[in-house]
């Protein structure tokens, strides 16, 4: 199946560069909001304690608040609606005692006089497990791009590997950045959405490389941009059919799969739409600016295919016994 004709080439080139100082731009002002809001970090990162409770009719708020401010052990705790006005959520830092008794059963006598309710979840993060998370989170980041990186550099050659990776970072960047706008909370089902979207995104970019190097082979056109706008034009079907098929089954989950994955499919729509614009204006036009040269390239494979050639040339004297 394909939305468009194979043969015909669109000239994604001639706005790549509205789309380069645009959308980097947008990559910056996300770096900006890193560094001066921060991220909202969740009980997975932060530490503390998070309790889930679900009321038989709609949860007295003023009430829940009124209740747990007279206990010292919920000092300065955060009480927001869950999904629905039957469930509530209560966020609030661990403390020794919070640790070394049931907070179910606390909670249960704290809450008493606030009516009926079932609790459903007790998580417990220690400050310290927190912290730890957050460095190997960020570590898992970084080590898979440098990895990405190597193998890029490795099949293609380092201006690949470089354009590669700032289209990660800019992925990266500008997916960060409006998770801090919309204020949705860092955990570890957000850490592995956007783990999952980078390498969404660097299939789809190699998948464009490799078209690309294909063409270089099989034409003797000498322009670039008229190279890159043909292999992704020759890819434009497959990336959109793609892009639709997981885009469904991840807004599906946004609208039916409840509070508890939200993050997580928030995330990956908002990294498919990213990651599937910035493999066609982003990291084949960053081949450009980073001074590919098409002559250099074919040069380099003639000069490779000359010695393979030569190789089993000997090789092959080798065997006969003429050399």
């Amino acid at each position: 199946m394909e939305f468009f004709p194979h043969h015909k080439v669109y000239d994604f080139m001639k706005v790549s560069r509205f789309f380069i100082v645009t959308t980097l731009s947008f990559a910056f002002i996300s770096i900006i909001l890193f560094f001066t809001h921060g991220l909202s970090y969740g009980i997975d990162f932060a530490g503390g304690t998070v309790v889930q409770l679900k009321y038989e009719q709609t949860a007295p708020m003023d009430k829940i608040r009124e209740a747990l401010a007279k206990d010292k052990l919920f000092s300065g705790a955060i009480v927001t609606e869950f999904g629905s006005p039957e469930e509530v959520q209560i966020r609030f830092a661990s403390t020794t005692e919070g640790v070394t008794h049931d907070v179910g059963d606390i909670i249960r006598s704290t809450l008493k006089d606030s009516g009926t309710f079932d609790i459903r979840k007790v998580d417990i993060v220690g400050p310290k497990v927190g912290g730890e998370l957050r460095q190997k989170g960020i570590m898992a980041a970084v080590l898979s791009m440098l990895g990405i990186m190597v193998y890029v550099a490795f099949r293609f050659e380092w201006t690949f590997a470089v354009a590669s990776i700032i289209t990660l970072l800019h992925d990266v960047a500008i997916t960060t950045g409006v998770l801090i706008l919309f204020n949705v909370e860092m955990s570890l089902d957000v850490l592995a959405a956007i783990l999952t979207l980078i390498g969404y995104s660097i299939n789809d970019t190699i998948i464009i490389y490799d078209r690309i190097r294909e063409e270089l082979k099989s034409t003797k056109d000498m322009d670039l941009m008229h190279v890159i706008n043909t292999s992704v034009s020759k890819t434009l079907s497959r990336t959109i059919l793609t892009v639709l098929t997981v885009f469904f089954v991840v807004f599906t989950l946004y609208l039916f799969g409840g509070e508890i994955i939200h993050g997580f499919s928030f995330t990956m729509l908002l990294g498919l739409i990213i990651g599937s614009y910035s493999s066609i204006f982003i990291s084949a036009p960053f081949l450009k600016v980073l001074g590919f040269s098409v002559e250099g390239y074919k040069n380099k494979m003639a000069l490779k295919e000359k010695n393979r050639l030569e190789k089993a040339k000997m090789r092959s004297q080798y065997e006969k016994g003429t050399v």
